[in-house]
């Protein structure tokens, strides 16, 4: 067959392309299912601008790279071409010759919306339109479920191990599997949103994800494209967002991916010092090319609008900031006025930001940066990177530090745990127990906590209590509500058995219970970003290593009282101030019996006394429990006749 002239792109197109500013490049570049002249076909287009020449190879012409010769699109760098006959499903590559050094290789399409399961790795020609949508009602209220002062507990997912059938081979769901039992799951525990390990394509399971190849394709262990939009729709249907976990920060240097990919460092850097990443062995984008911020930025917003995802989480940011991220001296070059900064990645990082809320004001962008860069999290005509939440990674570190100490040395470390209310309102925070925290002989949550059985699981019911009440939205890697003791493995289910057992049960009620705190009172998270929110008791409590802290919503009355006692030994009559009079509803105790707990605690609520303390003219008396928090509200009297004390 002969090539076409072209037919699909237009010059305004190419110029959109090569100025960086085509947002929606994948209606054009790639495989797309078109009609010209009367005849039903496939237009590809691909960018190679050092090629001396592209040809379409695929199972519809004996992968013969001079078959489908593609034509030259000028200075655009953009190679097109029409074949008729082909249909969904056709399965290709782009074979391209190098105008340098003999260079020959068949390369996956860097748009391609569909990819075969590994280890194969064409792509696949895939329509992307028709799907039957049915969460119109989830999309017309999500920005009232994902605003600031909206409750956010994300349960980070990685779907290839999350439910496996052990009966057939410890297979995987597939997305239609999936579907239901997830949205089931996720809606019982309270979660408000899902967050998904990378869901596009990667060639090793083992990278979970992370090295992605084919940034337009959802990965099709798990099913098809439109198997994915199903996934996507019953979870929206069912009350839950999706954030996805996207990495543009560095991709893999498999043959058939974007390395090298027309003979010259196409996508990544020429320079070897700005190239690779040195801990993962991967090619890391060169941000200051129109065209390459041309292909994440309209990959950022493919997600959002083709698939209808409602954020997303980016990846290794603080990888993309510095210069000399996990470099030594004479490794690395320093920017144009001297610095380690990286300020083409920075650029891009805003303008993704910006692109994103202003095409999606509702969706959500959410940075896992691990530095004191500031103002990660704020708008960037206030000079931030724009992002809506940034992780708290110090807070993680700090807390789990604490927690790993065995509770008669907590008294010389309390202010590791209070220390991270002196940042709490610098940035949007989400507080992550994530993936990264039970891999690579780290421990699962579980299995981090000191003391015997029975302890282990009072110290993380008590740890998630604090969490949960701790300013920031909350993010809980699947696995870790039910108290798993290994560590996670992407070839193994869940530990879902466990929950045979009773103190593993108890964890996965507290969860959900914690879930529903959070969610239905507004001093759990209406003011989780401003300091009105959150006020100390009591912090210096060192020596019986406890915690008393107020949340505070937008209304005066909406109040809880939080008290934590870190140790095994329980407080009895441990006096506390209290901002109103009246009587305070124990809503929940993290020492129930319900939860596995010895059951001490403090009758179903306390009334106060005109006893002054802690600056406050009201005060009450209260057992804390062994390595347990409390929570009280106030509420009708009962109808008691003397104080509680």
């Amino acid at each position: 067959m002969s090539e076409s002239k072209p037919r699909f792109l237009t010059d305004y197109d190419l110029y959109l392309w090569s100025e960086g500013s085509h947002n929606r490049a994948w209606e054009k570049m790639g495989a797309h299912l078109v009609e010209v002249d009367g005849a039903a076909g496939a237009h590809f287009a691909v960018w190679a601008p050092n090629a001396r020449n592209v040809s379409v190879i695929g199972d519809f012409n004996g992968w013969d790279d001079t078959a489908h010769p593609m034509s030259n699109l000028g200075d655009s760098g953009v190679w097109e071409l029409f074949i008729p006959g082909i249909g969904q499903g056709a399965i290709y590559k782009y074979a391209i010759h190098s105008q340098w050094n003999g260079y020959r290789a068949e390369k996956t399409d860097p748009f391609g919306f569909a990819c075969e399961i590994r280890p194969k790795s064409a792509s696949v020609v895939w329509d992307l339109s028709g799907y039957p949508w049915g969460d119109g009602e989830w999309m017309a209220g999500r920005a009232r479920r994902q605003g600031i002062k909206a409750p956010q507990s994300f349960y980070e997912v990685h779907l290839g191990s999350w439910m496996r059938v052990e009966e057939e081979g410890n297979r995987w769901l597939t997305y239609r599997e999936l579907a239901p039992r997830l949205a089931a799951y996720v809606r019982e525990m309270g979660f408000t949103h899902v967050e998904l390990l990378p869901v596009t394509e990667h060639p090793l399971d083992a990278s979970w994800g992370y090295q992605t190849v084919g940034y337009f394709a959802p990965t099709s262990r798990f099913g098809t494209p439109r198997d994915f939009m199903f996934l996507v729709d019953t979870l929206h249907q069912n009350g839950i967002g999706v954030v996805l976990d996207w990495v543009p920060a560095h991709f893999p240097r498999d043959g058939h991916g974007l390395g090298f990919f027309d003979g010259t460092h196409l996508y990544e850097h020429d320079d070897p010092r700005k190239r690779e990443h040195q801990d993962w062995g991967t090619f890391i984008f060169n941000y200051g090319r129109h065209e390459v911020k041309n292909f994440l930025l309209s990959n950022a917003l493919f997600w959002l609008e083709t698939y209808h995802i409602d954020g997303l989480r980016v990846d290794a940011v603080a990888s993309m900031l510095y210069l000399d991220y996990s470099r030594e001296d004479g490794e690395w070059i320093p920017n144009a006025y001297g610095g380690r900064e990286n300020l083409e990645a920075i650029d891009f990082l805003k303008r993704f930001n910006e692109l994103v809320y202003a095409e999606h004001p509702s969706a959500m962008t959410i940075a896992e940066e691990s530095t004191a860069w500031p103002m990660v999290s704020r708008p960037t005509y206030l000079g931030g990177l724009g992002f809506g939440y940034k992780w708290n990674m110090g807070w993680m570190h700090d807390t789990l530090l604490y927690f790993s100490k065995d509770p008669i040395y907590r008294k010389f470390h309390h202010g590791t745990l209070t220390f991270s209310l002196l940042y709490a309102f610098h940035e949007n925070f989400v507080l992550p127990f994530s993936h990264d925290e039970v891999v690579h002989g780290k421990g699962s949550m579980i299995g981090k906590m000191p003391g015997d059985h029975w302890q282990k699981f009072a110290n993380l019911r008590l740890l998630y209590g604090y969490m949960y009440l701790h300013p920031g939205r909350k993010l809980l890697f699947m696995g870790s509500e039910v108290g798993q003791w290994s560590e996670w493995s992407h070839e193994a289910s869940v530990d879902w058995q466990l929950l045979q057992y009773p103190l593993h049960r108890g964890l996965q009620q507290w969860v959900k219970d914690l879930n529903a705190l959070f969610r239905g009172e507004p001093a759990a998270h209406e003011l989780d970003f401003h300091p009105d929110g959150f006020r100390w008791i009591d912090c210096n409590d060192n020596e019986q290593s406890a915690l008393v802290f107020l949340r505070r919503g937008r209304h005066e009355e909406d109040v809880l009282i939080c008290a934590f006692n870190f140790t095994p030994v329980p407080r009895h009559s441990y006096r506390i101030g209290m901002p109103f009079e009246g009587y305070w509803r124990e809503e929940l105790n993290s020492d129930a019996e319900l939860y596995g707990g010895s059951g001490q605690g403090n009758l179903g609520g306390v009334r106060t006394s005109p006893v002054p303390f802690h600056g406050y003219p009201h005060s009450v008396s209260i057992t804390l429990p062994p390595l347990g928090g409390v929570v009280f509200k106030r509420s009708e009297d009962p109808g008691m006749d003397e104080p509680q004390d």
